[in-house]
This record gives structure tokens, sequence and C-alpha cells, in this order.
């Protein structure tokens, strides 16, 4: 397995389409004359978290994984963002912060041990490969689609092509 090609390249693209639907629905709530601000507070359920930290939480699974696969410090960053623009400028810090990321640096991380620390809890311990498969991935995308199903259900205009991208 090409441990870089399975998840540097696989967040970037995803963060960029969700740098995109954020722009659309900036778009959107002025065309519809209503404060952009608006997004920043939906959830699909009361229990769920808003907006902002699903685009947080996918960013910081992005770094974090990146980061853990590569055997580097993981970057810490506060989650303050209150703006669309903020989000969009998160995004765009996650994906600078993953391209510094070698293939040389991931690559042969299939076993390497990697933990996941949890508040009040013992660490989540994997081998890479499961690590990416079963666990980073998966949370990148569950928070990723979380946002794009949000804006979607907001009005934005957004169909299939928006989430998957434009092929390269």
């Amino acid at each position: 397995m090409d441990m870089y090609a399975a998840t540097v390249p696989v967040f970037d693209r995803m963060l960029s389409n969700m740098q995109t639907w954020i722009r659309t629905a900036r778009d959107h709530a002025l065309a519809k004359g209503f404060d952009e601000s608006v997004y920043l507070t939906l959830r699909l359920a009361p229990d769920m978290l808003p907006l902002p930290r699903q685009v947080q939480i996918a960013s910081d699974a992005a770094k974090s994984g990146t980061a853990r696969l590569a055997s580097i410090e993981v970057p810490s960053w506060p989650d303050s963002e209150a703006s669309m623009e903020e989000l969009i400028q998160r995004i765009q810090k996650t994906r600078d912060f993953i391209k510094t990321v070698t293939p040389e640096q991931i690559n042969g991380s299939e076993t390497r041990a990697v933990s996941v620390p949890r508040r009040d809890k013992e660490p989540l311990k994997f081998e890479g490969q499961d690590f990416a498969r079963f666990y980073n991935l998966p949370n990148f995308f569950f928070h990723a689609t979380t946002l794009y199903a949000l804006l979607r259900n907001a009005g934005v205009p957004l169909g299939k092509m928006d989430f998957l991208g434009q092929p390269k």
C-alpha cells in the first residue's frame, strides 16, 4: 500500500472541495440576501457539533493523521474560527501543512505504531495501515460529509460532483 498516495492527496482534494462548498455557501447567502454567519449555527441534530466544529475536526484529522503517519509532531491550532472566511483559511492552513510532508516520511508507515490520545481514556493504538484505513480516513470523511450535508440541507446549491470534485 502506498501510504502517502492513500492519504495526503486524498485529504488535499477533499479539503479543496470543502473550500469550494464554503465559498458556494457564501455566494448563496449573498444571492439570497442573508448573512452568511447563519451557516455557522447549523447542526443536523441538537446534540451534534455545529458547522465550524465539523470543519475544525476534519482539519484536525487531516493534519494529525498526516503527522502521526510521518512520525512528526502534530501541529496544535486553536479552534477559534468565527466566520466562513476563517474556516476557508483554516482549511488552507491544513492543506499547506500536509503538503510539507513528503512521501518518504509516510511510505513505510504501514506497520509503524500510531497512538491517538483521548481525553480521560487510554490512547487508541494502531499499526499505520489500520490507522489510515479504519480510523483516520473514515473520521475525516465523516466530518467532511457532515459539512456537505449541513450546507446542502440549508439550500446551498451543491451536487454530487461538488462532493467528489472535478476529475484531474
